[in-house]
């Protein structure tokens, strides 16, 4: 099992409205992430910057964010793409970040 850590960048004033949306996140695609390996997975947000920093455990090579290719990703980055940083496809602007300390 590996840990992933990336960030993201939301847009000013709606942090609310993020956070809404996850508290009411699909359950088709909690099912495809745990699905696909990932738990423990956790967003926080530097409120300063609108930063989202996300962290995850994966079970295998690939991440939340390699998972692009699945309908219901594309349909969740699609209804997030108003309120965050995105890519012309609508997936979050993700920047992979290198661990530099673990305490188990």
């Amino acid at each position: 099992m590996k840990r992933v850590g990336f960030k993201m960048k939301l847009y000013p004033g709606q942090v609310e409205e993020y956070k809404k949306r996850h508290d009411e996140i699909w359950p088709e695609l909690v099912e495809l992430l745990k699905g696909a390996g990932v738990s423990d997975f956790s967003i926080f947000l530097d409120e300063d910057t609108y930063t989202l920093f996300g962290c995850q455990k994966v079970a295998g090579d690939n991440g939340s964010q390699d998972l692009g290719e699945t309908e219901v990703v594309k349909k969740w980055w699609a209804y997030m793409s108003d309120i965050m940083e995105t890519n012309p496809d609508n997936s979050p602007i993700s920047i992979e970040l290198a661990e530099m300390f673990y305490l188990a």
